[in-house]
């Protein structure tokens, strides 16, 4: 049995999750004596219960969930009993704090989902138990709550117990206790309710304490995903890791992932103690008896494990440590702004971190209901299936393995935000097949017949700002004194090559992709290109930057103000924006995120175009 059993409680609003915990605590005598007398006084002043001790408020630690009687954060309790450790995570049960209960389930073992016996299974206990469920958590404790209401009915319990196991069949819970309980009163928490002497199961307690939750982590292969070099002089090599599954010992032969080199173990450090092995979820530092390269967010895994199958099939039931650059996961979005396929994050999975671009958002998955509906963009608390295309291979193992490999955030790479929790669920196959072709001619050559340094120039400004005049004239004067070049229009390309796009945003994100790509190849071949696109949104632009080597992209703002822009209008496009005739436009009803930190600025309202093409110039 574990000596710590990590547990979250979740539900809907006002069924006692709290309560519970707060019961939970008291009754097990794990309330210090200042603890318990704070509880006396806040429960004078916040407290629901009249003349007793309101044992939701041992939780509910923020002034705003003490006036309204609700959890919005995640609250952490520790405590002990005779037999077992346990770290409980109360959690929210608004939906707007779903993105918070996630964060709890993240490290739980086991989940109590409570339901109010009045008013049985809601649409939030059907969410919570599909987060719960994606999570990796296998054991689940139905709470059933508040059986004073319904009178003790043991038929009623029964009736939602069976209800409840409809739903967890559906969603591969490997068990579930249910348990009556009147948490204000204490039944059934700690010691048996005398008023349902009909339930001969297990009080909440003793369910805890007896519950076998320890994953088969030990005997899987051993797998260490390195965290850092350790060189304090040149006599010393070490890399520190927390084994996320198996066992390592001295003398066994490891494989280095991506690289799949091998090396023995020389020693095992557990802090500044040599030991002679070490099994997961401990700390060490290793030694390896020849030296290999191995470097932050590689994976050792041991030699016995095949390695031969290096991107997985998802037909098969093969899930040793893997290697792939596109993957099918579940992405649970915890944030405002919306995810639109195609744009650019930073992906962070055990120690390794990645660009990444969501390639797909193949269904959004309708926590309510289970069902899978079409989508363009996930919202905030949205959970989908979509399809990653990462900018290099990782080492990862399905997340129904092992949840350390298998297990990762998207972060804004603007805003440094953590944006989205993910899941991996397999590494899609067809990166087997793709490969780069080795050519004997090479953008240095192509760059050194044309006597040119190929460079990126991407404009960048609202319609009407003189994006394209500008482009225009600069494209002139680089062919007078000799140059190649050639300009990629946002308006000639959408005839063509993006003629199939519209203005969503989430077209929007594909078009500057599209586009992007072209002009990379473009400078690969020696070229001079300017890129002239509205292109609004910083994180787009951001990843056109991220194609190209250091030195080969140049931002340039064409900075007009929008009333200028406006007074133009050369095409009338403003006036029919205004008049609500073009939806999405750009400055109107869409926004444009102005660069901070372009390149070069280009003020028309107070340079020439002359002026502002030989500004251009001296950037050569």
């Amino acid at each position: 049995m574990c000596d710590v059993l990590r547990l979250i409680t979740c539900g809907s609003v006002d069924d006692g999750k709290s309560t519970v915990i707060g019961r939970l605590l008291y009754d097990a005598d794990a309330i210090l004596a200042d603890q318990l007398q704070s509880l006396i006084e806040d429960s004078k002043i916040f407290g629901t219960q009249g003349d007793q001790l309101d044992f939701a408020l041992l939780t509910d630690g923020l002034l705003a969930e003490r006036e309204q009687g609700i959890t919005i954060d995640v609250a952490y309790r520790y405590f002990s009993s005779s037999k077992r450790n346990f770290i409980i995570a109360d959690t929210p049960g608004h939906e707007q704090y779903t993105r918070n209960m996630a964060t709890g389930a993240s490290t739980a073992d086991l989940a109590i989902i409570l339901i109010d016996a009045t008013k049985g299974i809601v649409t939030q206990t059907e969410r919570h138990s599909r987060i719960v469920a994606m999570m990796g958590i296998k054991h689940v404790v139905l709470a059933i709550n508040k059986m004073d209401l319904v009178d003790f009915d043991e038929q009623w319990f029964t009736h939602l117990s069976n209800e409840y196991q409809t739903l967890a069949s559906q969603l591969g819970f490997s068990d579930v206790k249910a348990i009556p309980l009147c948490a204000i009163d204490g039944d059934n928490i700690v010691f048996p309710s005398e008023r349902m002497a009909w339930y001969r199961g297990p009080t909440l307690l003793g369910h805890l304490n007896a519950v076998q939750v320890r994953s088969s982590l030990d005997e899987q292969a051993a797998r260490l995903p390195i965290q850092s070099v350790l060189r304090p002089d040149s006599n010393f090599r070490g890399y520190t890791t927390t084994v996320a599954s198996g066992q390592v010992k001295v003398g066994d032969l490891l494989t280095a992932l991506p690289a799949g080199m091998q090396a023995t173990i020389a020693k095992i450090f557990c802090g500044f103690e040599q030991v002679q092995s070490a099994s997961s979820g401990q700390a060490v530092t290793l030694t390896l008896a020849n030296e290999i390269d191995v470097s932050r967010g590689d994976v050792l895994i041991s030699h016995t494990e095949p390695t031969n199958t290096l991107w997985a099939n998802p037909q098969s039931a093969n899930t040793s440590a893997q290697v792939a650059d596109l993957l099918e996961a579940h992405l649970l979005w915890m944030t405002s702004p919306p995810l639109l396929a195609g744009r650019s994050y930073l992906l962070k999975i055990h120690n390794a971190e990645v660009n990444v671009t969501i390639n797909q958002i193949k269904h959004r998955i309708d926590l309510s209901t289970g069902m899978q509906l079409a989508t363009k963009e996930l919202k905030l608390n949205d959970l989908a299936c979509v399809r990653l295309n990462l900018a290099r291979p990782i080492v990862f193992t399905p997340f129904s393995e092992n949840v350390t490999l298998g297990s990762f955030i998207l972060i804004d790479k603007l805003s440094f935000e953590t944006v989205a929790a993910g899941t991996i669920d397999f590494g899609l196959r067809r990166a087997k097949n793709s490969y780069w072709q080795a050519l004997e001619v090479t953008s240095q050559n192509r760059a050194a017949i044309k006597n040119q340094n190929p460079k990126c120039f991407w404009f960048t400004g609202l319609s009407g700002s003189g994006k394209s005049t500008i482009a225009n004239a600069f494209d002139s004067a680089l062919l007078h004194s000799g140059k190649h070049t050639y300009v990629l229009d946002g308006d000639n390309i959408r005839h063509g090559l993006n003629r199939d796009l519209g203005f969503t945003d989430t077209d929007r994100i594909e078009n500057i992709r599209r586009v992007a790509e072209v002009a990379r190849l473009m400078v690969d071949a020696g070229l001079i290109v300017i890129v002239s696109f509205i292109s609004p949104f910083a994180a787009d632009r951001e990843f056109a930057r991220s194609l190209f080597k250091e030195g080969d992209f140049t931002e340039v703002f064409v900075d007009t103000p929008l009333e200028e822009c406006e007074r133009r209008d050369t095409k009338g496009l403003y006036a029919k924006a205004r008049r609500g005739e073009l939806p999405h436009f750009t400055g109107i009803d869409s926004p444009f995120e102005a660069p901070t930190q372009a390149e070069v600025q280009l003020k028309t309202t107070s340079q020439s175009v002359e002026q502002c093409v030989q500004k251009l110039l001296d950037c050569f």
